[in-house]
């Protein structure tokens, strides 16, 4: 049987010694411990913190409604439905204890006797006089008559009490509903983010969008570096946190988040990644947390939306691919590119040695001709003339004392040989 060309060849493996064998999922394991780095905020936004040990559990019940809002679907569906039980419960309890104490349950067939409330025989059927007059719904056949005081202030409490409960629990499920945890689903930040050149300058950059055609009203963006560090004093301060500029001086932080958009942070003094450089940045524990702020379009209420990225997660010397093509008539977004990167050239060193070896190529003509002079071994009174003659001819010819780094460094290599 001839066999197919386009089908790859099976190459099997070198047999490993059994002790190899045998410590290679060990060493996986442990690199892998090396490797993982505990986030302190999740890629889907969800903070990865517990509180334990809250001894003063009575502040929950001080705020109730934020309490029940933030609790879980099932816990706050169950505590709808309990609510509304008991009221019920209670209050038939007490119409048909007004019933039994005035003694309406023992003249039920008296046609000359006058009941707190008509047709009310039992318990079951205070139950339903408690649920028709809480809910209003009035069916008719069971009301309350002007002989029974004491029913007229219970039906007064409950009302009241009914309608309290009624605006606290529909209120709560209302903004239950209408969180904008949901709508922060639709605010996307890039999978990585990216270290390259940019106008001439090294820069952090990542991307963010909105899928939804409504927009993200005052939309702003913030970014923190999460690093532990050590004091001149010698404290030890865990997670800290320290602002990166995305903008905050120039406007570029507040966003008209139409279309995505890249989101730069420039490495310069101010930046904590100044003395960071490729090779430093694989063996840093750090992460960035963005923030993405704004109000929803449709309902006017305030949207966070949260992401990270750990050192693994920011690729130097890459850039993000354009996902914004013209249409006819019409831009179109492009989001299957949407955390695409493609590699560029950049320097692996820091920022900082990088405004080192561009402050050093910027040095002045006049102290490199003095240099080669001196080494050359010319007389003072010469080497004075020259420089005097230099420097005239510097101020006479501005426009020629900016010549190339290469030709000083000539000049130099020639003083040498």
């Amino acid at each position: 049987m001839e066999q197919d060309v386009e089908s790859p060849a099976i190459i099997k493996p070198a047999k490993l010694p059994k002790q190899a064998r045998e410590d290679l999922p060990k060493q996986l394991a442990e690199m892998d411990r090396a490797k993982k780095i505990q986030r302190y905020v999740q890629k889907d936004g969800k903070c990865n913190v517990h509180h334990g040990n809250v001894r003063e559990t009575y502040r929950y019940l001080t705020d109730i409604f934020t309490t029940l809002v933030d609790l879980k679907w099932r816990f706050n569906l169950f505590i709808f439905v309990l609510v509304y039980t008991v009221t019920w419960l209670f209050f038939g309890f007490m119409w048909w204890l007004i019933a039994y104490l005035r003694g309406d349950l023992d003249h039920i067939a008296d046609n000359q006797w006058t009941p707190c409330v008509n047709n009310l025989n039992g318990f079951v059927s205070a139950f339903l006089f408690s649920i028709e007059t809480e809910t209003t719904i009035g069916y008719g056949y069971r009301v309350i008559t002007d002989k029974c005081p004491e029913g007229i202030v219970l039906l007064l409490v409950q009302s009241v009490l009914g309608s309290i409960v009624n605006a606290f629990m529909v209120g709560c499920m209302f903004v239950k509903i209408s969180q904008p945890k949901k709508r922060a689903e639709t605010l996307v930040f890039s999978t990585n983010a990216v270290i390259s050149m940019r106008d001439g300058r090294l820069c952090l950059m990542f991307r963010v969008g909105d899928l939804r055609n409504s927009h993200i009203v005052e939309a702003s963006i913030r970014a923190k570096l999460i690093k532990s560090k050590q004091t001149k004093e010698g404290e030890f301060i865990p997670l800290n946190q320290t602002d990166m500029n995305v903008g905050y001086n120039t406007g570029d932080d507040r966003l008209f988040l139409v279309s995505p958009l890249i989101i730069c942070h420039e490495i310069n003094q101010n930046s904590p990644f100044w003395e960071i450089s490729q090779a430093h940045l694989s063996k840093e524990d750090l992460e960035i947390v963005v923030i993405l702020e704004g109000m929803v379009e449709a309902t006017g209420m305030t949207c966070q939306a949260r992401s990270s990225y750990v050192s693994s997660e920011i690729k130097w010397g890459y850039r993000f691919t354009p996902v914004l093509t013209l249409e006819d008539g019409f831009y179109e977004v492009d989001y299957n590119s949407f955390h695409d990167i493609y590699e560029t050239d950049t320097p692996t060193c820091s920022a900082k040695e990088l405004a080192d070896m561009a402050s050093r190529a910027r040095l002045p003509l006049t102290w490199s001709l003095a240099s080669k002079l001196s080494q050359q071994g010319l007389p003072e009174s010469e080497q004075e003339g020259q420089e005097t003659q230099t420097s005239l001819d510097t101020q006479g010819k501005s426009q020629q004392q900016t010549e190339r780094n290469g030709d000083v460094a000539n000049i130099e290599s020639e003083s040498k040989v």
